[in-house]
This record gives structure tokens, sequence and C-alpha cells, in this order.
């Protein structure tokens, strides 16, 4: 495999770190302390074309291709990683309908997605399930030329501004149904936002579904087949979260250098002492293994570990300061943490990897 970057490719990735650096993240700290969703960040994403990337032009997207996706995203988390996930967990639903979605469900459902016109949430958590769907008590029930949706889902992340949702519900025979849900329709509420301890101001919140009609034909795939898309769009998440523990390993890599050139201890740089070197030797060799030769669930096991590891040792080098909330090292360590717990916990990709081996 070729993993040298075209010129159209080096383009992107210069261009998506300027925007980060230049726009994100000076508002990185206000959206974690303030904990509101940047409905005009997520705009700007979809006005850049970075929302498309990996999909065809004639579904609204650039073309630009999975490389491309991941070369952006890894830039706007090193900035805000909450800001990156904005883009990252709308691609799921994106992903499920270009794998599953007919000719006319891609054109309607996906082509305005891709296009920045609209924004896709994912919903299948709830709060017995886990991430085991036969635990998933919302339901579909067939009426008329539909279904009607009825449950609870947990941490729906980007729920306040998404204006499509791809919801998990059970089928009347067996398995479960994927559908894309207008967040507009009659009995979809939002309730109360989900605490969290990193990725604040990502909008994950409960929502309910109170009888909620959805046509037919925005069903993906077979009925009763919907765990088969998840699946599928799923591996596109563990993606994002692996790009986005990278992202935020090496931005605490940066941090951690620069304040060790800064910071003195008896008349000279902290960077001159063994202990602190140690730590950034450290912090630079796991950031940069790339032995990921597996999936997805192999992707983001290892790089949600590293990442808490890289983010846990700049808190070191930085000392008390370290811990403070004025410092981003603290913000990067809280949303270090996430990448190990959301889109699967760790112990879920293990079993996958296992599986996978066996």
């Amino acid at each position: 495999m070729d993993f040298n970057l075209s010129e159209q490719q080096k383009m992107l990735q210069r261009l998506a770190e300027e925007f980060a650096a230049d726009v994100i993240k000076p508002r990185a700290a206000e959206i974690d302390d303030k904990n509101q969703f940047p409905f005009d960040l997520a705009k700007e994403l979809g006005k850049r074309g970075y929302q498309g990337l990996p999909y065809p032009a004639r579904y609204g997207g650039s073309g630009a291709g999975y490389l491309s996706y991941v070369l952006v995203l890894e830039q706007l988390c090193r900035a805000s990683m909450t800001v990156g996930a904005i883009m990252a967990i709308d691609t799921v639903p994106e992903e499920a309908l270009f794998r599953f979605g007919t000719e006319e469900q891609k054109k309607r459902l996906l082509s305005p997605l891709a296009k920045g016109e609209k924004l896709g949430s994912i919903a299948f958590t709830e709060a017995e399930t886990g991430s085991d769907p036969r635990e998933i008590t919302t339901t579909s029930k067939k009426s008329g030329g539909g279904y009607v949706v009825t449950g609870q889902k947990q941490f729906v992340a980007l729920a306040p501004a998404a204006n499509l949702a791809l919801v998990f519900a059970r089928a009347e025979g067996k398995g479960i149904n994927a559908l894309v849900i207008d967040t507009s329709s009659p009995g979809y509420s939002l309730r109360e936002p989900c605490e969290t301890m990193g990725l604040k101001g990502l909008g994950t919140s409960v929502v309910y579904l109170d009888g909620v009609n959805v046509p037919e034909e925005n069903r993906l795939g077979e009925e009763g087949q919907g765990f088969k898309v998840l699946l599928e769009a799923i591996s596109l998440g563990r993606l994002g979260v692996a790009v986005e523990a990278v992202a935020v390993a090496q931005a605490a890599l940066d941090i951690s250098i620069d304040y060790a050139k800064q910071r003195k201890a008896s008349g000279k740089p902290i960077a001159k002492l063994p202990a602190i070197q140690w730590h950034l030797a450290e912090m630079a060799t796991r950031d940069q293994e790339r032995d990921i030769k597996y999936d997805t669930s192999l992707a983001k096991l290892f790089a949600s570990q590293m990442a808490v590891e890289a983010t846990r040792m700049a808190m070191q080098v930085c000392g008390s300061y370290g811990t403070m909330t004025s410092m981003p090292v603290e913000r990067l360590y809280r949303d270090a943490k996430m990448t190990e717990v959301y889109v699967g916990i760790s112990e879920i990709q293990r079993n996958i990897i296992a599986e996978h081996l066996i």
C-alpha cells in the first residue's frame, strides 16, 4: 500500500490545519466550559465540504475518499475533539445510507447530509441495552405504509442540531429495523442532556420517540436486518474515534513540549530533566505507532488506550498546572478518556478482536 499523500490530500490537510488553528482552536475552551453545541461551527463544516469527503459527487460528496476524511478529521480534533466528533458522528448515518441505501434513498437522504445541508445522528443505545441489540425495547410497529416507532434512546450525540436520525428499533418479527427519522416529526423529542466528563458541547441527549410515524421508504436494508446495517456503519464510527484519540494525543504532546521548554526549574527548562524527557519520548513513541493491521476495533482499542496514556503523561509534564481548568491539558485528558467509552467500550472491542482471531 502506498502511504504517500497526493497533492490534493496534502492541500486538504493543510487547509484543515489552518481552519482548525484559526477558527476552531480559539473556541475550544469556551465550547468545553459552556457545554453548548457550536451550531455555527457545525454549519461551517458543511460549507467546507467536510461532511461528504468519502462519498461520490453523484450523492453530494466530494469523492475525496476515506483517507482524506481521516486527514481532515485529525486536524479538527487536534483543535477541539468535540468539533471533530460532530463531523465523525454525522458520517455514521451517511455510511449506512451509502452502504445499504437504494439509489432513491441515497439521492433523497444521503445527498443533503453529504452536502452539509443537513446534519445526521445515530440513536441505538438505551438505558438497559449497552451494546446488546437483543435488549432493545424501542419498537417499530407496521402501520399503513410505514412504521410507528415508540421508545427512548440514550446518549444521542448532535441531538439539538440533527435533522435526521438513524434509529434502531425492534421489528415485529425477528431482529431490528434501521430507520431514518426526520427529527421534526411529531413525537420525536429531546429530553434531558447527558452530562459527560469529556466531549462537552456535543449535544448528547436523551431522546423520546412517542409514536413517531416513519414511511417504509426510510427503512435501510431488509426488514429485521438493522443490526447488519449498524455493524457496517459503526465501523466508520470506530475509525473516527481512533483518529480522535490520535489527534488528542498529538495535541497533548505539542502542549507538553511547549510547556517543558518554557517552564524552568533551578534556572533551566524542565525539558532538560531526564524524567520529563522520558515522558516526552514515551508520548512521541506511542503516538507514532503504525502497526495496526486488523480492523477498526483494533484501531479504536489501541488508539484510545494510547490517548489516555499520552494525556496522562502530559499532565505529569505540566505538574499541578496540568490539572487546572485554565490549561488545555485537563480538557484533553477528559476527552481522551471518552474515546475508551463511546462508540463501544474497550471491552466490546476486545470481544470483536478475539472473535476475529479465533
